[in-house]
């Protein structure tokens, strides 16, 4: 992230990780960035804040980073207990923008965080400059999530696939961790890396969330 830069300093980030070190770091990426920062490490004081800053209209410009897997409440449960709350979610007057950060491993939970309405989603460990996308795309109007391919358009991107490449997307879309997929296929987690990337490719997925979705949309594998 390019510390110093022009930014606007009335947005602000909303950052919720019960990891203390991950909040210290990311909080002076962001300040360092422009953004004023406010973080929590638990689920009940970030709604309730969430929710006082709502009731005085201050939710404007502003987004929360909103970590997958915590003790007490998952990042799931906090999205729901906000869209109750008409903070998040389609019926919220100004919905505030929600980006996930989650595990590799946990992209079915991810699936479910974008079907929620969230902007997107970070893999950890995320590079700076997918945190700055991600950002951006969250203080962007409200865009639809991408259409699945036509089931024809998407067989014909399928049958591209070597056998083994099939596996691997199988092991993905499952979401399995690389080291099981490659536990599974009696192969490296490296080759399974490299097989991942060529099947992102050639399906045209912009992430492994996104294969999912595709793969959920078409009811195939």
């Amino acid at each position: 992230m390019i510390v110093g830069q022009d930014r606007p300093t009335t947005r602000t980030l909303y950052l919720l990780d019960d990891n203390a070190e991950f909040r210290t770091t990311a909080r002076w990426w962001l300040e360092g960035a422009g953004y004023r920062v406010m973080d929590f490490g638990d689920a009940a004081a970030a709604i309730a804040a969430l929710e006082r800053q709502m009731q005085v209209g201050s939710l404007t410009d502003s987004c929360l980073l909103l970590d997958v897997r915590m003790p007490g409440m998952s990042g799931l449960q906090v999205h729901d207990a906000l869209i109750a709350r008409g903070i998040a979610g389609p019926q919220a007057q100004w919905p505030l923008p929600v980006v996930y950060m989650t595990g590799h491993g946990d992209v079915p939970l991810a699936v479910q965080a974008m079907e929620k309405g969230a902007v997107t989603f970070l893999e950890k460990p995320f590079e700076d400059s997918a945190l700055e996308h991600a950002l951006a795309r969250a203080f962007e109007a409200p865009a639809a999530p991408p259409r699945p391919p036509a089931c024809a358009e998407f067989q014909r991107r399928l049958a591209t696939l070597t056998d083994r490449e099939s596996e691997v997307m199988r092991g993905v879309v499952d979401g399995k961790m690389s080291k099981e997929i490659a536990r599974d296929l009696n192969i490296s987690a490296k080759t399974v890396e490299l097989h991942r990337g060529r099947v992102l490719g050639k399906m045209q997925a912009d992430s492994a969330v996104h294969l999912t979705r595709m793969a959920m949309a078409q009811r195939v594998l």
